[in-house]
């Protein structure tokens, strides 16, 4: 390895799979407060930062790759490098994301669920292991009934925060995490809880016009919403 490969994989390592990690903790404390946007935002940050530390570190080109989870996604499996092995919960989570968790501003309508913790755990758990050079972690697998396998990242941002115990992310990070943490769990307790929100623009898409006259929405934004204002 060239000292630039290796100063490429620092950059993987620290602007996408660290700050992934954190993005990931972030989404979880935003997800016990049932702060729905901000759930989704974290999530998705977290979860776009994984795939592109998984690009970079495989050296799958990938520079038209914006906030498109699943155009990510396909790029990985299309590659002939490797191929992610998902659950289909994450694939789901990922294809929500894709469709809800981009929007920071309340452009579209959203929903969660208490439940959506476990889902983001579970998906940060299969995507995590691939952001790295360790192909051994691939081979981890999740089996229903068993705990899930405790997969250490020597260097990760999330293994100094469990192995830290004064570290003040390591509460929100091991709170009810079936997937990481100094434990194997097989059950976890969440509370239960359901928001869905209409948008501003969904309500009352006939301002559309005039909100673009001050305000930047995203090309398939304006497109949805001068489609629903013809139904």
């Amino acid at each position: 390895m060239t000292i630039d490969e290796a100063l490429m994989n620092d950059f993987a390592v620290r602007s996408f799979r660290d700050v992934a990690d954190a993005d990931y903790i972030v989404a979880r404390m935003a997800c016990r407060a049932a702060l729905v946007p901000q759930f989704l935002w974290a999530s998705q940050q977290a979860i776009e930062k994984y795939l592109k530390c998984i690009l970079l570190l495989n050296r799958i080109p990938a520079n038209d790759v914006l906030h498109e989870l699943g155009k990510a996604v396909r790029k990985i499996n299309e590659s002939g490098k490797l191929t992610l092995d998902l659950r289909v919960g994450t694939k789901n989570f990922i294809e929500m994301l894709d469709e809800i968790g981009q929007f920071r501003y309340f452009e579209v309508s959203n929903y969660a669920f208490g439940g959506d913790l476990v889902t983001l755990d579970r998906a940060v758990w299969d995507l995590r292991r691939y952001c790295t050079l360790d192909k051994e972690l691939y081979q981890e697998k999740l089996r229903n009934g068993f705990a899930a396998p405790r997969v250490r990242i020597q260097g990760g941002f999330l293994e100094k925060v469990i192995d830290d115990v004064s570290n003040q992310a390591r509460r929100p990070l091991l709170w009810q995490n079936a997937f990481f943490g100094t434990r194997a769990r097989k059950t976890v307790r969440l509370r239960k809880w359901f928001q869905a929100q209409n948008a501003p623009l969904y309500l009352n898409p006939q301002i559309l016009d005039e909100i673009l006259k001050y305000v930047y929405l995203p090309k398939r934004v304006k497109a949805g919403y001068r489609a629903h204002t013809k139904q």
